[in-house]
């Protein structure tokens, strides 16, 4: 029995480290639910584990495949993950990371359920090295696309206008464009979107300002993808 609530612990604690990785980050799956997986995944493999055994001492020989339970277990979580993939309404995808994390919280799980605890405490670390660590350090010695981030910029013009030149003003402001779409409007104006990228830490509001002060805008609406 204390042996079982070793396991259960550690995977408690292992799911509580990813849970609050989320958590800090205000993901849609955070500290209970990385925590309740991890521990039923790690109470389920406990569980597929000794049947196993007991089943195995009853009759002199093995049954059943130890690790059956664990192995659906894996299967199942993809239902978990597949909820917190959102397509917004700017076309971008989130929530594959957090997906992963569920993914990882219950293999966590099934590692301390079978006894696997360095193996378990490592996954973690690697996990947070993967998610935190990496990608600062890419962003620092990678290419330059890593540390640019995208916005879309809605853009109202005067029906008539000329939008060319109005492009080259926006390129002339530093700002990399990445796609330009264009349609007429009922209210005798035009309509602009723009996705561009941008420097990770400009403030929108300066490319707010950039933009605004370009003759002949009317309105101007930013969103920050990423």
């Amino acid at each position: 029995m204390s042996l079982i609530l070793i396991k259960l612990g550690i995977s408690a604690f292992l799911g509580l480290v990813i849970g609050l990785e989320r958590e800090l980050k205000r993901k849609p799956v955070g500290l209970k639910t990385c925590l309740v997986i991890s521990i039923s995944s790690c109470l389920l493999t406990i569980v597929s584990i000794e049947s196993a055994k007991s089943f195995s001492e009853l009759t002199g020989r093995t049954m059943m495949d130890p690790m059956r339970l664990a192995a659906q277990v894996v299967s199942g979580i993809g239902f978990l993950g597949a909820g917190v993939i959102l397509r917004r309404s700017n076309d971008v995808i989130s929530g594959l990371t957090t997906a992963a994390m569920i993914w990882g919280a219950s293999g966590l799980g099934i590692a301390s359920g079978a006894g696997f605890y360095l193996e378990a405490a490592a996954g973690a670390l690697m996990i947070l090295i993967s998610v935190e660590l990496i990608p600062m350090i890419m962003k620092w010695m990678g290419p330059k696309t890593l540390r640019e981030k995208e916005a879309r910029v809605r853009i109202i013009v005067p029906d008539g206008w000329n939008m060319t030149e109005m492009v080259k003003e926006i390129k002339q402001k530093q700002l990399k464009i990445l796609n330009v779409r264009v349609k007429d409007l009922d209210n005798g104006t035009s309509k602009m979107e723009l996705t561009l990228s941008i420097y990770e830490k400009r403030y929108t509001t300066d490319i707010y300002y950039d933009i605004k002060e370009i003759k002949g805008v009317q309105n101007v609406e930013i969103e920050t993808l990423s």
